[in-house]
Formats: structure tokens, sequence, C-alpha cells
């Protein structure tokens, strides 16, 4: 009897992410990656944060290196506050959980809402990891299709009819994969669903800052809350998209009946976030510099972005098609006729290019001739020359 017997039933079936594979390529010498969600680490504010990193050592250096409470630093979450509002958001500290990025935060909600067997519904694609997460709480995931307005709302109210759902988990703006963001009447018919049928509205929420235009679609929980309604939405958010992503530090907006219980999960998984990171962003946020910092993010992005497109356009068109992305990091692509966009994986590899295959974003009927690129890393020469590799590739 091999030993492989004694694990867990649901963790026997786990599979390795199939992004964490594809970087191991990704790091050969000469490689140009299309790959990773990895923000530029150019573009982290080395300054501000060497600034904070002084601050947190000569102001605060007993609490930044001492055991914290589950919630977060009360601190960091006053200040929340106040971002949250930026994003027409109102919250208080105590609805507020600071956890290890969103990514925590994922695994937390999962880990509260779901029993074996519940319906949680996704679009397709979705984010792999919170497949995964799904996955690894037994739950049943349903799919629903998007296009380039996001989740095809109309499909889950049929769903609905003949379906008990417990949840449905997007990311409305800007979403990982697809780039796509939520239309505001789609948003006013998800969260009005959500009070009709009473289910939870899981809004993951890490690239909604890095916007390439003025226009801003509020969140699913600014809908429900000037509905009056917004028990039904759980809200979630990170730093590392705009700040830094080896801090590790994300938070969640929790509906009153979900507080105490989530906060408990959190201190039997890790007590709490790290104390240092917690205090670093704190004092980061005291220096006025988050702001002009998402402004720099938008700006670089929004150029990288508009030249893989250009590129693609001019080099592949007759390939393939894509929506043009209105901020975030990751341009969905799809060849315009039957193709297995993982098996090309191999020959852009020998290229010299790397992407997403698409397939890994789809709980079912995964679409074998989708891809996606993030445009976040590469340099505007590199994505020049990846694009050549790619159309060699053909």
């Amino acid at each position: 009897m091999s030993h492989s017997s004694h694990l867990a039933q649901r963790i026997q079936a786990l599979q390795p992410s199939a992004i964490r594979e594809l970087l191991k390529h990704s790091k050969m010498p000469g490689v140009i990656s299309l790959a990773g969600g990895i923000p530029s680490s150019e573009l982290f504010d080395r300054e501000g944060l060497s600034i904070a990193t002084q601050k947190v050592v000569a102001e605060n250096f007993n609490d930044a290196f001492q055991y914290g409470l589950t919630e977060g630093t009360v601190e960091l979450r006053q200040q929340l506050v106040g971002v949250c509002q930026e994003r027409g958001i109102t919250t208080s500290p105590e609805q507020l959980l600071i956890t290890s990025g969103s990514q925590q935060a994922l695994d937390l909600l999962m880990r509260a809402l779901v029993n074996p067997g519940d319906v949680f519904v996704v679009e397709r694609p979705t984010y792999l990891a919170a497949l995964q997460i799904l996955s690894l709480n037994e739950a049943d995931v349903k799919s629903v299709g998007s296009d380039e307005h996001g989740m095809i709302v109309d499909e889950l109210e049929a769903l609905l009819k003949t379906t008990r759902i417990k949840g449905v988990y997007l990311v409305p703006t800007f979403g990982n994969p697809s780039g796509t963001t939520l239309s505001a009447s789609r948003r006013e018919q998800l969260v009005k669903l959500a009070e009709q049928y009473h289910f939870v509205i899981v809004e993951d929420d890490p690239y909604g800052a890095i916007s390439f235009t003025e226009t801003r679609e509020k969140t699913l929980l600014q809908v429900a809350t000037e509905r009056g309604s917004q028990e039904n939405v759980v809200y979630t958010s990170t730093f590392s998209k705009i700040l830094a992503p080896g801090l590790r530090v994300g938070w969640i907006v929790l509906p009153e009946w979900m507080k105490q219980k989530v906060a408990i999960i959190k201190q039997a998984t890790d007590l709490h976030a790290n104390s240092f990171t917690q205090s670093l962003v704190s004092a980061y946020l005291t220096l006025d510099r988050l702001n002009p910092q998402i402004e720099l993010i938008r700006e670089v992005y929004k150029k990288k972005c508009l030249s893989l497109s250009t590129f693609l356009h001019q080099e592949l068109d007759e390939h393939i098609t894509f929506n043009q992305p209105q901020g975030g990091m990751f341009l969905w692509a799809s060849f315009r006729y039957e193709f297995d966009a993982t098996r090309w994986l191999q020959q852009t590899l020998e290229k010299g290019v790397v992407y997403v295959p698409g397939e890994f974003f789809f709980s079912d009927h995964a679409d074998k001739k989708t891809l996606r690129f993030s445009y976040a890393t590469a340099t505007e020469e590199q994505l020049y020359e990846a694009v050549q590799r790619l159309k060699s590739a053909l």
C-alpha cells in the first residue's frame, strides 16, 4: 500500500498550477515571458518603500516585530477605510480583515462558505487559483459564459431557475484572465439576483485601480450598498498589483454575519498577517505616495498594452482576435480557427516566448484556442520581439 493513500481524498486529485509550471520555463535565459501576471518590479516605489522601512524601524519597531491582532493592525485597517472610500466603498475598521494577499482572502472565504457539494458559479474563463480553492473545498463548480461586457448574467439567471447556488465568484473589473469589465447594467442585475436568490457574491478586485481610462464602474459592493443590501457581497482586494506583491498584504470587507467566523479561520491558519509588512504598508500610506504610484503604473501598463495590441494587429491579425483591455494586466486572445494553444507552447518555447494557454482557466467546456498574454513585465522591445517569435512559431 503506497503512502500517498494516506493523503486526504480531496488532496489526492490536486494538480499543480499550470502557470507555476510554466513560470519555470520563463526563467530560462533568452525566454521572453508573456505568461505570469507579474507586476513590473522596475515600477516598485523603491524610494518610498525604503523611507517607509526606515520609518517602521525607527518609530514602530516593537509592533512590527511582535505578534499582532488576527484582524490586522488597527492603524492599517483605519487607513484602509480611506482607501476603500476612494473606491466608493463605505466601511469601518471592524468590517475589515487583513490577509496574506487576496489569495488568502479567497481561501478563507471559500472555507467559510462551502460545504462539499455546494454549487459555486464562476465565469468562463475565470481565475485559475480560485478554481483550485473551490476544488479543494469540494464545491460543485458551475460556469456561465462571458463576453466583452463580462459575465453573461442572463445565463446565471437561467441557471438560478433550476439550481440552488451558494455563491458566485468573479473578478468584475479588468478580469484575470479575460481583461474584461462587467457592465453597469449587469452589475445591477447580478446584485439584484443575489438579493432575490440569497447567494453570496465574492468580488475579487486586484486590478480595479489600474484603469487606462477615466471611466470607473462602481464596485459590486457599492452597487449593493446603494440598494441597501450589502449583506450579500464580500469584497476583497490587495496591495500586490499597486504597491508590491512580495508584501503579501490584502484585505476583505466582510458583512456582519461572516466577520467573526472568518477571523477564527484566519487565526487557525496563521494567527495573523505579517506584522512587519502591515507596519510597512501603514507607514507607506502616511507618505501620500500611493496615488502617484498608481498613476505611474496605469500610465506604463497602458502604453505596454497598446504596444502589444498594435504588434498583434500588425503581425497576427489573420490568426488571432482579442478584446482591447481597458485596464489591468492581461490581454485575452483567441485563434480565429480551431487550434490547440496548449500544444503550441512547445513550439513557441523553442522560439523563446511563453504565454499561458487559455484552457486552464475553464472549469468546464475549455476553449483550447484561447491564450492569455500579460504585458506587465516585458519591455516595449521585448513585446515586439515576442510577437515576432510567436509569428515565426506559426
